[in-house]
């Protein structure tokens, strides 16, 4: 069976990521994926990529969700892939 990744893109003095870190982390209670945390700032092309989205979450590979980070469709997801697995 496949492990599922959950690829977050964030950055250092980010409110909203902080809050979407925490989501995440509760939900490796519930679920088994491994988290894959990236600094944008670390990289030009993710910062022109990702600069105005952040945070943006990936589950293997495919965007679920940036912004305002929402626990109940990231868990939804992470079902979804579950199940296609």
């Amino acid at each position: 069976m496949q492990q599922t990744v959950i690829t977050f893109y964030t950055r250092k003095r980010c409110p909203l990521c902080e809050k979407a870190k925490k989501i995440i982390l509760e939900l490796k209670e519930e679920w088994d994926f491994t988290l894959d945390e990236i600094d944008i700032d670390e990289s030009d092309e993710l910062t022109e990529a990702f600069g105005i989205m952040i945070p943006v979450v990936h589950i293997n590979g495919e965007e679920a969700a940036f912004g305002i980070i929402n626990k109940t469709d990231i868990s939804n997801r992470l079902q979804e892939k579950n199940q296609n697995i």
